[in-house]
């Protein structure tokens, strides 16, 4: 069993930046795979960015790709997700998730533990 907790969320401008943490309960961590999805009012949940268990090897969503981090520290338990030149399209629930797979996947079936989300606004 793994709990995943985010925070760093907030109302910021656009161009602004911030930085989503995920902290995660269980001595396994390392093992998951980590993810961060999001969900705008009205849509559907979205892939924004995965890590495999070792952190070397990332992928994103085209819409994010050049300006969004993710990056974790499984010492402390805890992927990020840094995220700069924010736009308003940005603005959503911010959800971290863990999947016990060896690479990273970007659907959301294939992750077994969600967060219970931080929000994030964007104003222009």
């Amino acid at each position: 069993q793994v709990q995943l907790v985010e925070s760093g969320g907030g109302l910021v401008q656009a161009g602004a930046s911030l930085r989503l943490s995920c902290a995660a309960s269980g001595r396994t961590f390392s093992s998951y795979a980590m993810g961060w999805f999001r969900q705008a009012p009205g849509k559907e949940r979205e892939f924004v960015a995965t890590i495999n268990w070792s952190g070397g090897r990332t992928y994103y969503a085209d819409s994010v790709k050049g300006r969004f981090t993710i990056s974790r520290d499984n010492a402390k338990n805890t992927v990020y997700l840094q995220m700069n030149s924010l736009k308003p399209e940005d603005t959503a629930v911010y959800y971290c998730a863990a999947g016990a797979t060896s690479y990273y996947p970007q659907w959301s079936y294939e992750y077994d533990y969600w967060g219970q989300g931080t929000q994030v606004t964007v104003s222009s």
